[in-house]
C-alpha cells in the first residue's frame, strides 16, 4: 500500500529532526516522540515507534562516530551499568507525562541557555574521567527516565559531561550517541516486554526518512569544530525542551 501524505508528510519532519539532533550524537526521540502528537499518532504506538528509529540512527552514528576517533569508552562504561537494567525497567512502565515532562523540558531548556551563551564552558576544556561510582549512579537514574519517557537518554547525558568536565565537546557526540544505542534497545525490549507496544504499518517509511537524515547529520558532526557542535547542541535541548513542555 502507497503511503499516504499524511505519513509522507510525518516522515519528512522525523528526516529533518534526524539530522539536527544526529548532529550533536543524539538520535531525536524526543522530536519523533513531539511530533507524532502533533500529527495525531495513538500514545501506545509512540513510545516503541520513538525507540526503534532512535535505535536506527544512533547504531549508524556510533559506528561512524567510532571510526572517526569521537569517542572513549571509560567516560562511557560507568553510565552504562547504572543504565540498562533501568533503562529496561522504565521501558515497561506507563505513567502519565503531565507531571514530569515540564520538568525535564524546563532542565533542558536552561541547559540550552547555557551552551548558547557566549563564554565557554571551562569545565569540558580540560576533561577528566568521571568517578566510577558516581557514574554508575547517575547512569541509573538517566536509564530510568530514558525509559519512561521513551528517549535515549544522551539529551541528559551530553550537557551532563561537559558541565561536569567529564569530556570534550568532540567526544560526547560520539559518547552520547552509543549510550542511546544502548538504551534504545533496553527501553525497547522492556516496552515489548510489556505487552502494550503498537508499531505503525509506515514505519519502514519513517525509518528511511531518519536514516537519510542522520547520514546527514552525522557528516556535519564529524567535519565540524567543537563551538559549532557546542551551539547545534543547545539549540537541539531548546527544540527537545519545548516539545516535552508542549506535548501532552
Amino acid at each position: 500500500m502507497a503511503p499516504t501524505p499524511h505519513e509522507l508528510s510525518l516522515a519528512l519532519a522525523m528526516g529533518v529532526a534526524a539530522a539536527l539532533y544526529s548532529t550533536v550524537g543524539h538520535a531525536g526521540a524526543s522530536a519523533y516522540i513531539g511530533l507524532m502528537a502533533l500529527w495525531g499518532i495513538a500514545p501506545p504506538t509512540m513510545k516503541p515507534t520513538a525507540l526503534v528509529l532512535n535505535l536506527i540512527v544512533a547504531s549508524m552514528g556510533s559506528v561512524r562516530y567510532v571510526r572517526a576517533g569521537l569517542f572513549r569508552w571509560r567516560t562511557l562504561w560507568p553510565f552504562l551499568v547504572g543504565a540498562l537494567p533501568f533503562a529496561f525497567i522504565g521501558g515497561g512502565i506507563q505513567l502519565p507525562a503531565h507531571w514530569y515532562r515540564p520538568l525535564i523540558g524546563g532542565v533542558l531548556i536552561l541547559s540550552a541557555v547555557r551552551l548558547l551563551w557566549p563564554h565557554p564552558i571551562r569545565a569540558a576544556l580540560d576533561p577528566c574521567d568521571p568517578p566510577i561510582v558516581l557514574g554508575v549512579g547517575l547512569g541509573a537514574g538517566l536509564g530510568l527516565l530514558a525509559g519512561l519517557t521513551g528517549t535515549g537518554g544522551g539529551i541528559f547525558l551530553s550537557p551532563l559531561l561537559l558541565f561536569l568536565g567529564w569530556s570534550d565537546t568532540k567526544r560526547t557526540v560520539g559518547v552520547a550517541s552509543l549510550f542511546i544505542m544502548a538504551n534504545s534497545t533496553a527501553g525497547l525490549l522492556g516496552n515489548l516486554s510489556a505487552a502494550t507496544a503498537s508499531l505503525p504499518s509506515a514505519l519502514p517509511l519513517y525509518a528511511g526518512a531518519v536514516l537519510i537524515g542522520g547520514v546527514g547529520g552525522t557528516t556535519v558532526a564529524i567535519r565540524s569544530g567543537p563551538a559549532i557542535i557546542l551551539k547545534a547542541l543547545g539549540v537541539v535541548l531548546a527544540v527537545a525542551g519545548a516539545k516535552l513542555i508542549a506535548t501532552r
